[in-house]
């Protein structure tokens, strides 16, 4: 009977294993949702990117035609918005950042802490100059879009269809992928996002044509 007894208490070694499982989950959901969030805030600097650098050539092109004229215009909207992006990222992150560390010392200072618990706890924290070079990076990347898709088209109409088309593609991709990363319906998200990019390059093409038309 004592040995039965033995037999069913719970051994140390398996508690430890357990232990060490339960962590090792915990820890594995704690980094995907740390990268789930960064690669989530990538695809929507990217979807700015296409959809502001795409509004801004569409709408100079409703008044000059020209490829050169459309090409400097979506290089100066990569260029300004990368560093707009990149800026108010750095700032951003620079104030949680600020804002975290001055929770951590009410907490119990830095200063009190072991060397490797220290460094430990700073690496918990944000990056803002990793956040602001992925703002830019992404921007970039999607401002590419409708430069490539535009570069070497010299016809005015099919340019334009050309980059309304690859612009239009790459927003639904973008909107799927962030709502697959949101566990959103991927459908009705990337839809959004899609009639949401036409109505913003449609509203700078009119506008744009309607200030041109005016003599200003």
């Amino acid at each position: 009977m004592a040995a039965n007894q033995v037999h069913d208490q719970p051994s140390p070694l398996n508690e430890v294993k357990s232990l060490d499982v339960e962590q090792q989950t915990k820890n594995d959901e704690l980094d995907y949702t740390k990268r789930g969030q960064w690669l989530r805030a990538a695809i929507l600097g990217a979807n700015d990117g296409l959809l502001s650098t795409a509004s801004l050539m569409i709408g100079v092109g409703a008044v000059r035609t020209d490829i050169k004229t459309m090409i400097l215009s979506g290089v100066a909207g990569l260029v300004a918005g990368a560093c707009s992006m990149a800026i108010g990222e750095l700032v951003s992150v620079y104030s949680q950042y600020d804002i975290e560390m001055a929770q951590m010392k009410r907490d119990g200072s830095p200063d009190n802490m072991g060397v490797e618990e220290r460094n430990a706890e700073k690496e918990k924290l944000p990056n803002p100059w990793h956040a602001a070079g992925a703002s830019a990076l992404s921007f970039a990347v999607g401002a590419l879009v409708p430069l490539l898709g535009a570069a070497f088209i010299k016809d005015y109409a099919v340019r334009v269809g050309v980059v309304i088309g690859v612009v239009s593609f790459a927003l639904l991709g973008f909107g799927g992928l962030g709502a697959f990363l949101g566990k959103a319906p991927i459908v009705k998200s990337s839809l959004r996002v899609l009639i949401g990019g036409w109505f913003a390059m449609g509203v700078t093409y009119g506008l744009t044509k309607l200030v041109g038309k005016s003599g200003l």
